[in-house]
C-alpha cells in the first residue's frame, strides 16, 4: 500500500579469501526495527493485519547452539571460501535439483567442519536467516519449503530430506527443520513482542518463501507461460510450474515455491553488481544512459567474462573470476561499461536457451529488478541477446507482493495467485540487426572461456 513501509540497509563483511558474511543478530535487529516502524504506520492508521509474509534471500545459512544463540555467521550465497570443497559434494542435481556449487549448504559444511571445527561441535541446529528471525519472535523456528528445498540438502520430488546428501556430510537430519512443520503459520508473538505490537494481534504469520520464488509471483510469473527475468546485486531467469512431480532439467536448477508448486531456472552470480563495480571503478561519463541506448553492441571490440563472483548457470565454479580482452589505447571507460553489461545479457541469453530446450518459449519475459529498470539501455540489452521482446513490471517491490499475493491466497482472500495481476510498462523489442553480432559476440565468449578455463562440462 502506498505510504507504508521501511527499509534498512546491512552490509555484507567480505574477506580476502572470498568469504561474504552476516551478522545474524544485527540483521534480526534490523528486521525488527523495520517491524517497529511498520506497526507505528499501521497503527496510526488505524489498520488490522490478517497475516505477515515474507521473502527472505535463498541459501542463507547459519548454525545456532542450545540457547539459539548463533554459532555461525550467516554466509552469503557469493561466499566461494568452500570452492576446493565443491568436488567433494555427491551430485544429486537429478534429485535435489541443485549442482555441486559453493552457493548451497553442502560444500559450506564441508568447508566447516574442517575450518570451523569449534563452531560446528556447538551447533545443534542449522537453519536459514529467516528461521532465526522467526524464533527471535515466536520463541520457536518456521521453516518454507521454499526456502529448504534451495539448500541442496531436499530431494525435490521425494519431499524430503536426500538421503545420499546427507550421508556424505557432517549434519544429522535431526539439525534440520521438521518437514512436518513447513509453511505453518504462527499467531503469537513473544510477550514482549506482543506488547509492542498490539496492531498485529490475531495476525497469521507465515515463513518467509525464497526471493525468486516471491519476485515470479510479485511479477505475474505465476506459470510456464511467463518467464521472469530479474536483475538486482545477481541475476535470474525463471520459471513456475505447478505439478505433483518434475523432471529436473540439466544445467538449471529446481526449487520450489510451495507444496504445489516449482520455481526452474538458472541463476548468474554477477547482475546488477557489474555494473555497479563499473560504476565505482572506472571514469564514466555523465551521459552514459543515453550512450548506451544509442552505441551498437560489439564496436569496443572487447570480450568480457564478468565472472566476478565465481559463477552459477551455466558453469557452476566458484574458482572463475572476471576476465577483459581486447584493450587498447582507443579503449575508453564506457567502452569496458558497454562490453561487461552486453556480457551479463550474454549470460541470460544462455538461461533462455536451456529453459526453452525443455519447456516452450513463453508468451513474455517480464523484467524486474532495480539494477535493470533503472538502465532502458541495458534492458534493450537484454531483449536483443535473447532475441525476443521483454515488458518491463512497474512494481515496485515485486518480491514483497509476490509474498503477500502467496499469504493472500492461503488465507483466502485471493482464490489464486493470478487474481491481481501486476502492472506493465514499456516494452522492448528486439533489434533484428544486432542480432548476428550477438550471436558472434556469444562465440567470442565461449572461446575466451575455453582458452583461460578449458572446455565447458
Amino acid at each position: 500500500m502506498e505510504g507504508f513501509g521501511a527499509q534498512l540497509s546491512y552490509r555484507i563483511h567480505t574477506t580476502p579469501d572470498g568469504g561474504a558474511e552476516v551478522d545474524p543478530e544485527e540483521l534480526a535487529q534490523l528486521a525488527i526495527d523495520c517491524f517497529d516502524e511498520l506497526h507505528r504506520q499501521v497503527a496510526q492508521a488505524k489498520h488490522r493485519i490478517a497475516a505477515v509474509a515474507g521473502s527472505a534471500f535463498w541459501h542463507s545459512f547459519l548454525g545456532v547452539g542450545e540457547n539459539g544463540a548463533p554459532t555461525l555467521p550467516i554466509l552469503h550465497l557469493l561466499d566461494t571460501r568452500c570452492a576446493d570443497q565443491v568436488e567433494r559434494v555427491p551430485n544429486t542435481h537429478d534429485r535435489t535439483g541443485c549442482m555441486p556449487h559453493s552457493s548451497y549448504w553442502p560444500a559450506r559444511l564441508l568447508w566447516l567442519a574442517e575450518n570451523r571445527a569449534d563452531a560446528m561441535r556447538s551447533t545443534v541446529r542449522f537453519i536459514s536467516f529467516h528461521e532465526f528471525l522467526f524464533e527471535k519472535l515466536f520463541g520457536h523456528a518456521r521453516a518454507s519449503i521454499s526456502m529448504i528445498s534451495a539448500t541442496g540438502l531436499w530431494n525435490q520430488n521425494a519431499g524430503d530430506y536426500d538421503q545420499e546428501s546427507l550421508a556424505a556430510l557432517p549434519i544429522r537430519r535431526d539439525q534440520l527443520p521438521d518437514p512436518a512443520t513447513f509453511d505453518k503459520s504462527e499467531t503469537e508473538l513473544l510477550p514482549k513482542y506482543k506488547a509492542m505490537w498490539p496492531a498485529f494481534a490475531g495476525a497469521e504469520w507465515f515463513p518467509a518463501l525464497g526471493d525468486g520464488a516471491c519476485n515470479n509471483l510479485g511479477s505475474g510469473c505465476i506459470d510456464g507461460t511467463r518467464a521472469s527475468l530479474m536483475v538486482g546485486t545477481t541475476g535470474a531467469m525463471r520459471l513456475v510450474v505447478e505439478a505433483p512431480s518434475i523432471e529436473i532439467p540439466k544445467g538449471l536448477w529446481c526449487y520450489r515455491v510451495d507444496h504445489k508448486r516449482f520455481v526452474i531456472g538458472g541463476a548468474l552470480s554477477n547482475g546488477g553488481e557489474v555494473f555497479a563495480w563499473a560504476k565505482r571503478t572506472l571514469q564514466l561519463p555523465k551521459d552514459q544512459e543515453a550512450r548506451l541506448e544509442a552505441a551498437d553492441p560489439g564496436t569496443h571490440r572487447l570480450t568480457v567474462l564478468p565472472f566476478f563472483s565465481g559463477e552459477r548457470t551455466p558453469y557452476w565454479r566458484a574458482d572463475l573470476r572476471a576476465a577483459i580482452t581486447g584493450l587498447s589505447f582507443s579503449t575508453e571507460p564506457f567502452d569496458m561499461l558497454r562490453a561487461s553489461l552486453e556480457a551479463v545479457a550474454l549470460g541470460f541469453s544462455e538461461i533462455y536457451r536451456l529453459l526453452t530446450s525443455r519447456w516452450e518459449a513463453p508468451v513474455e519475459v517480464i523484467a524486474s529488478g532495480g539494477a535493470l529498470l533503472r538502465s532502458p539501455g541495458w534492458t534493450q540489452m537484454m531483449s536483443d541477446a535473447l532475441g525476443r521482446s521483454i515488458t518491463a513490471c512497474t512494481e515496485a517491490e515485486t518480491s514483497c507482493r509476490g509474498a503477500a499475493l502467496w499469504a493472500m491466497e492461503r488465507i483466502g482472500v485471493i482464490e489464486n495467485l493470478g487474481a491481481v495481476p501486476a502492472s506493465t510498462g514499456a516494452v522492448f523489442e528486439p533489434r533484428p540487426e544486432h542480432r548476428a553480432t550477438y550471436e558472434r559476440l556469444r562465440l567470442e565468449q565461449h572461446a575466451l572461456y575455453e582458452k583461460l578455463y578449458g572446455a565447458r562440462s
